[in-house]
């Protein structure tokens, strides 16, 4: 597509390795899918977004940016890459209709987080369900689910309920409105 209004990087993979075990070839291959892909797309859509003076650029990125997980570090690595990307990119689009946010998802039960749980346990010699325990109690108590919104004069962190179709709801020439503040989970 010759341009696009909202951009939702969403791309990554993610695979559990010793840290010993990960060669050279593992992290470029995880930086070329996980980094480079959003790299490329926003400097595609970035500079007509920043001409129509309004885009959304959101990185679906992982509170393994924040926590890094020990079976993932390469992973953890590139999902913090995307964050700090974020965070340069909307400092780039001050002053103008365009905005970047990144999003920190917590896991989500999905056939590929299952894979991970058994191939942990099964490496550990321990039962999935212990595994799978730690692993979404774990994320809870670490940090919720979140968006850090990087274009407010300074990264903010809200809850991650609601807010990306928030991010993404006022579209071109529509009047500048702000939610009351008790449904802003910013305010929180």
């Amino acid at each position: 597509m010759p341009s696009v209004d909202i951009l939702v990087n969403n791309l990554g993979v993610y695979e559990p390795k010793p840290f010993e075990k990960i060669t050279d070839d593992d992290w470029h291959a995880i930086i070329e899918t996980n980094f480079m892909s959003g790299v490329r797309l926003c400097r595609h859509y970035l500079p007509g977004m920043k001409a129509a003076n309004w885009g959304r650029i959101i990185f679906i990125s992982s509170e393994s940016a924040v926590n890094i997980p020990v079976e993932m570090i390469h992973y953890g690595v590139t999902k913090t890459m995307q964050m700090a990307l974020a965070r340069g990119l909307a400092e780039t689009t001050s002053g103008t209709g365009v905005t970047v946010n990144s999003i920190l998802a917590g896991p989500t039960r999905s056939e590929g987080v299952e894979q991970f749980i058994a191939d942990v346990a099964r490496t550990k010699g321990i039962a999935p369900a212990e595994i799978e325990k730690d692993f979404f109690q774990d994320s809870e108590t670490k940090l919720a689910p979140a968006t850090l919104c990087h274009n407010r004069g300074s990264s903010r962190v809200g809850c991650v309920c609601g807010e990306p179709s928030f991010i993404c709801y006022q579209r071109r020439g529509s009047a500048r409105r702000r939610r009351p503040a008790s449904l802003d989970p910013l305010s929180h």
